[in-house]
Parts: structure tokens; C-alpha cells; sequence
């Protein structure tokens, strides 16, 4: 029998509609904005929106450490799914599969975070922080006192 890989999938409810969060998956100046976890912060984005098109993702830690995560778009259904393979510039020989699925609802819209076929579960359970808190950063980026700052 085979073993299902490691993965995990997040929900989170962003109180704006699909079309915004869509934008913010992949726009590269609006991704610079919230992607990665809460110690990190965006220096360079790029998105070729195009099936078999190149994202790529540049992260600075607090500590100064410089992560970098690219891959391609696979499926893209504009504002309902976005589906990517996943792999870090240091470990290109660990590709693993993000999709996100976008869903509205009466406050805004619910996103479906599914980032599966790790190499580990302790890879899998570094990413679910890692994506817990690029989603709360997603969410604060769009609350209603987010523009009062």
C-alpha cells in the first residue's frame, strides 16, 4: 500500500472579495505585501500569470537570512483557483504542489490553502506556519482598519 505524502490545507475567511484576493495571489506588488511568515518580509516578487509561467518569491528574514521560492502556475481559474508547483531556490529537488482555492462568502471570501507532496511531515509542519501566518498577514491586509494603519 502506498503512503499519501505529507501535506496540509489552511482555511481562512479575508473580508474582501475574490477579485482582491485573487490580486493580491498574483500581482507581484500587492504579494510583496503580506507573503511570508510574520519574521520575514517581501524584497522581490514576480508572477508570469500564464499557465507553465514562472512565480518567484524573495523573503528576508529578521535575522537577515534570504529565502527565495519559485516555481509554475499549472492551473489558473481567475479568482476561484490557482494552482502552483512549490520549490525552494536552495532545494530545487523538493517540488511540492500549492493550490488555492478561492470561494465567496457573504463577509468576503474564504481561502482554501492545500499545499501537498512533501519529501516530510517536518517539512509539512514548517510550511503550516509558514503559510498560517502569510494567510493572517493576507487577512490584515485587508481589514476594514487596515487603512487607517
Amino acid at each position: 500500500m502506498n503512503a499519501i505524502p505529507p501535506y496540509l490545507t489552511l482555511v481562512k475567511r479575508i473580508k474582501a472579495p475574490p477579485a482582491r484576493v485573487w490580486s493580491a495571489w498574483t500581482q507581484p506588488e500587492l504579494m510583496m505585501l503580506w507573503f511570508g511568515p510574520h519574521h520575514t518580509r517581501a524584497e522581490e516578487a514576480e508572477a508570469d500569470l500564464t499557465v507553465g509561467g514562472r512565480f518567484r518569491v524573495a523573503l528576508r528574514e529578521d535575522n537577515g537570512e534570504r529565502h527565495e521560492a519559485n516555481g509554475r502556475y499549472t492551473v489558473i481559474e481567475p479568482e476561484r483557483r490557482l494552482v502552483f508547483d512549490w520549490h525552494w531556490t536552495s532545494m530545487p529537488e523538493r517540488v511540492s504542489r500549492v493550490t488555492v482555492e478561492l470561494r465567496p462568502v457573504p463577509e468576503g471570501t474564504e481561502v482554501t490553502l492545500t499545499h501537498d507532496r512533501f519529501a516530510d511531515q517536518a517539512t509539512a509542519t514548517r510550511h503550516t506556519r509558514g503559510w498560517t501566518e502569510s494567510l493572517e498577514r493576507l487577512a490584515a491586509l485587508h481589514a476594514p482598519d487596515a487603512a487607517r494603519g
